[in-house]
């Protein structure tokens, strides 16, 4: 079984940019990812486009806001 890293639609959050990786997990596509400490105090490991994750950096601050993708902040 594998985990969707990917952000639902209905999400809200904000936090800062803690690390970036990326990786083939099918063997044929590449996904991106960022491991973000959210405001509340959590950390989690959020799939995000390749321009978004080529735009960030360790320290960035990222917003997903409802309806729409994360973005840099």
């Amino acid at each position: 079984m594998f985990t969707s890293h990917k952000p639902a639609p209905d999400d809200a959050w904000d936090g800062i940019v803690e690390d970036k990786s990326r990786g083939m997990l099918d063997g044929a596509n590449m996904y991106h990812f960022v491991k973000v400490r959210r405001t509340d105090g959590q950390c989690v490991k959020v799939r995000v486009d390749r321009a978004l994750w080529k735009s960030v950096a360790v320290g960035d601050r990222i917003v997903k806001e409802p309806g729409s993708a994360p973005v840099k902040a």
